[in-house]
């Protein structure tokens, strides 16, 4: 009787395991797209019972970018594609510079947007001045303030914001504001908290209660946008903190950039908030309202680069790919955190091999140590085909900006790093023009010249202990 007992027990686990193999190598084969990843996994559950499909379960299935997809189909139900949809129709003669139809094309084909003339870019470094010019356009508002930061800290810098947006809201303006629900917690009392009790229209993006730490404090917004009356926008890296305005009296100071932007792509920069704050706040905001008819005065060619783990999936990461290849004589980067995949090396060290001069400037402490020790490796790569590494001295330098040639700029909220590239929403703004390009690079030479070289004979000085740290910590890059 047991023996039989025993045997059917066996039976109904062997099935079990069968049906989970089964399960797991289809969606492995059908999901992974990396050819190593997919033998990996299943030999881990061919060889496995059960084990092997259980932790696939756990950690191979990737549910930000399902819950990327799903953020998406909500955002498609919004009223005003109508809106997006012009936005993306319109046709301009070529833009007057060198990648008219090389570089130009592939943000056109990764977001559907045009290249949009006309944009004035005014380069704001520093929060003591991009902070300024924010507080300014707020208090000049007539109709519209959209305002979408990662982190808004309830300190000097934030309370000021706080004031002058319900300074605006007072005067009959429609106010509102968007921070993702992680960069909300960075300071205590919550600047969300405070927001609602004096009456301001505040939503946290995708709420959650589980650890920052854990898996799903990715697919975060991360995007920094502020648009005034339609006309008026601003866009990069900074977030709203005292910590940016660098001054002595701040724990931690924070070098950082950002950017106004008065002109069309204005448009760009309203029609993602407009999306994001359609799937936080679950409310429609008319189009006829929140657009504006901004000036076209400037002469830089602009394009909005939405980015995020759903159908703008990679946005970002492949236009970096186009303008590395279509470099003729130089490529800088200036990131706080430099992680980068595999191709993006290979491109870097490419263009390297081709003659182009390509400088990457990255922070000699950075904030989050575990990313610090997992750079060494790719850091070593792009050094041994010819690429210059430099490390800038403190304060943390949070500055995002790449350089090609003398025309091509691209700013906006995104790291080389998994992050920024696969898991959070972001939003860079490409710029065809040599006005800002000469503002950005007299910037890069200024921080060059306190910057250190990094070269291979120092990472190898490197104490044994130090290499075998920096050598696992690389093992979780995807999670950094």
């Amino acid at each position: 009787m047991f023996d039989s007992i025993y045997t059917y027990i066996a039976i109904l686990f062997a099935v079990a395991d069968a049906v989970l193999v089964v399960w797991a190598t289809s969606h492995a084969v059908l999901k992974k797209r990396e050819t190593r990843t997919v033998i990996g996994w299943v030999g881990l559950i061919w060889f496995s019972p059960f084990i092997g499909s259980i932790l696939y379960f756990l950690m191979g299935v990737n549910r930000i970018e399902r819950r990327g997809e799903e953020i998406l189909d909500n955002l498609k139900e919004s009223a005003c594609d109508a809106a997006r949809q012009a936005i993306r129709g319109r046709q301009f003669d070529g833009i007057p510079f060198d990648y008219d139809n090389k570089l130009a094309n592939v943000g056109r084909s990764l977001t559907g947007f045009e290249l949009l003339p006309g944009n004035q870019v005014t380069f704001l470094n520093g929060g003591q001045v991009a902070y300024p010019a924010m507080l300014k356009a707020i208090a000049s508002a007539e109709n519209t303030v959209a305002l979408s930061s990662y982190i808004f800290d309830y300190d000097n810098a934030g309370k000021e914001f706080i004031d002058a947006l319900l300074d605006a809201q007072n005067r009959g303006v429609e106010v509102r504001i968007l921070i993702d629900h992680i960069g909300s917690k960075y300071s205590k009392p919550s600047a969300v908290k405070m927001m609602r009790k004096r009456g301001l229209n505040v939503q946290t993006f995708l709420p959650t209660n589980i650890p920052v730490l854990a898996t799903y404090a990715n697919l975060r917004n991360h995007r920094k946008i502020l648009v005034v009356d339609g006309k008026m926008g601003f866009t990069g890296g900074m977030n709203i903190r005292e910590d940016c305005l660098n001054e002595e009296a701040v724990p931690h100071p924070i070098q950082d950039v950002h950017f106004q932007f008065d002109g069309p792509v204005v448009e760009h920069l309203q029609d993602a908030f407009l999306a994001d704050w359609k799937f936080a706040a679950k409310e429609e905001l008319p189009a006829d309202t929140w657009f504006g008819t901004p000036c076209s005065e400037g002469s830089t060619w602009a394009r909005g680069i939405p980015d995020g783990p759903d159908a703008d999936i990679d946005n970002i990461r492949l236009l970096m790919l186009g303008a590395i290849s279509s470099a003729k004589r130089r490529v800088d980067i200036v990131t706080p955190y430099f992680l980068p995949e595999s191709a993006l090396v290979g491109a870097l060290n490419v263009a390297a091999m081709r003659g182009v001069h390509v400088r990457i400037l990255i922070p000699e402490k950075v904030n989050i140590r575990l990313v610090q020790w997992a750079s060494m490796e790719p850091v070593s790569r792009v050094l041994e085909r010819g690429c210059e590494v430099y490390q800038s001295p403190s304060p943390f330098d949070h500055t995002k900006v790449m350089l090609v040639d003398d025309e091509w700029s691209l700013v906006g909220s995104s790291n080389w790093d998994p992050r920024s590239l696969r898991l959070n929403f972001e939003f860079n703004v490409e710029c065809y023009g040599t006005e800002l390009n000469q503002e950005l690079s007299k910037l890069i030479e200024t921080k060059l010249e306190t910057a250190v070289p990094l070269t291979l004979e120092k990472l190898e000085a490197r104490r044994p202990y130090e290499k075998i740290r920096d050598g696992i910590t690389r093992l979780a890059t995807p999670y950094l």
